[in-house]
């Protein structure tokens, strides 16, 4: 459509021009005049598609209005024309096309000059500097475009990765503590089972709820990624309640605390200060470190006590993790995971630098191994 409203406005604006100027004196030559100016303009509406053709049929309907007439200059059709091919044609392309208009106009003026008679050497009145900047223009627009395009796929790929990168987290979490809370409490009912069969049962209806969790929480991360739903407003991503999935915020680390005991896992929970409105972000990181330290410690340290301390400050919320384990000062067991590439440590230092926090991991001189981590509740701009 715009390419027909321009060819129509540069016919129209020709046409009224000419009249103006009172060119319209035989009625071959308005016949003629009328012909060119329609077929050149008529040419714009290719010139994406095929703009060397319409330089070509511009300039030649114009050599003839030129000679016509005895206008001098580039007709607007032709200067569109040029800038078209640098814009949407080839280079080298445009390029010949700029050379060879540039060429080509001086030779009509001076033909109608020797045809006339006329002593006048005017024919370099016509710049033949005009088709390059012409096309120069026309290729540095197309290389702006074409920059803000890649920009545009490089903020969307980087989007694509950070949403990879926290769907990979979650799925972390939901596997490794869901999946050892039921290794776990599986392997107690087995060993209870003849002795304690009440004891057993209650291990299997724990195991049985955390597989439970573990499936509508990888449900709820499946759809989000699938991709056909991305505009379907019934495939928005669900809020976890509406999803059927338990809280996951720092209002469910007793409930959280609590299933580590039911699975056998000594752990205290101790709270400082109130808690109060937190950004999402905070609350979500503050569930997931608690839960991923109690996951390491389950593997690393066994049946060792564990200590979470939450300490909810006005201006930050801090989390700390320690536990009993055997670990040495060296950091021989958890510590070289971590630098091995582990998902668990890994994935908790991307939580915190989400939140714009500090991380500190490691163990103690006295044994065991402890997690600490500072969440602002302010999040700057660059988080």
């Amino acid at each position: 459509m715009t390419d027909v409203l321009l060819a129509l406005g540069v016919w129209a604006l020709y046409v009224l021009v000419t009249f103006m100027q009172g060119r319209f004196s035989a009625q071959g030559s308005s016949v003629l005049l009328f012909t060119f100016f329609t077929v050149s303009s008529a040419a714009l509406l290719w010139r994406r598609s095929r703009p060397g053709l319409v330089v070509a049929v511009s300039a030649l309907c114009d050599s003839v209005i030129v000679v016509s007439t005895g206008w001098k200059g580039y007709g607007l059709q032709v200067m569109l024309a040029l800038y078209a091919a640098g814009r949407h044609g080839e280079a080298r392309r445009a390029w010949i096309a700029a050379v060879a208009v540039a060429l080509f106009y001086p030779a009509v003026a001076m033909g109608v000059q020797l045809a006339t008679a006329s002593g006048r050497q005017d024919s370099g009145s016509v710049g033949v500097l005009v088709p390059p900047l012409l096309v120069g223009a026309g290729r540095l627009m197309r290389l702006r475009r074409e920059t803000a395009l890649k920009r545009e796929a490089e903020r969307a790929e980087e989007i694509v990765r950070a949403e990879r990168r926290h769907i990979s987290r979650e799925l972390h979490d939901v596997v490794a503590h869901n999946i050892s809370t039921m290794h776990i409490l599986l392997g107690a009912a087995r060993m209870t089972m003849a002795d304690d069969p009440a004891g057993a049962e209650t291990s299997l209806l724990g195991a049985e709820r955390a597989g439970r969790e573990a499936l509508a929480e990888m449900r709820h991360l499946l759809r989000v990624l699938r991709a056909d739903q991305v505009n379907d407003p019934a495939g928005a991503e669900p809020s976890p309640a509406s999803a059927g999935l338990p809280a996951r915020g720092a209002a469910a680390l007793p409930a959280l605390i609590g299933r580590a005991r039911e699975a056998e896992q000594p752990v205290s929970l101790e709270v400082t200060g109130e808690l109060g409105r937190l950004p999402a972000v905070v609350d979500h990181a503050i569930y997931r470190i608690v839960q991923e330290s109690l996951t390491n410690a389950r593997k690393h340290a066994g049946n060792a006590p564990v200590r979470v301390r939450v300490v909810y400050e006005p201006s930050a919320v801090e989390v700390e993790v320690v536990d009993d384990g055997p670990g040495t000062p060296s950091g021989g067991r958890r510590h070289e995971g971590h630098a091995g590439g582990g998902f668990g440590l890994g994935g908790m230092a991307e939580r915190v630098a989400l939140c714009g926090g500090r991380l500190e991991t490691g163990p103690l001189p006295e044994g065991g191994f402890r997690i600490h981590a500072r969440l602002p509740l302010t999040l700057s701009d660059t988080t």
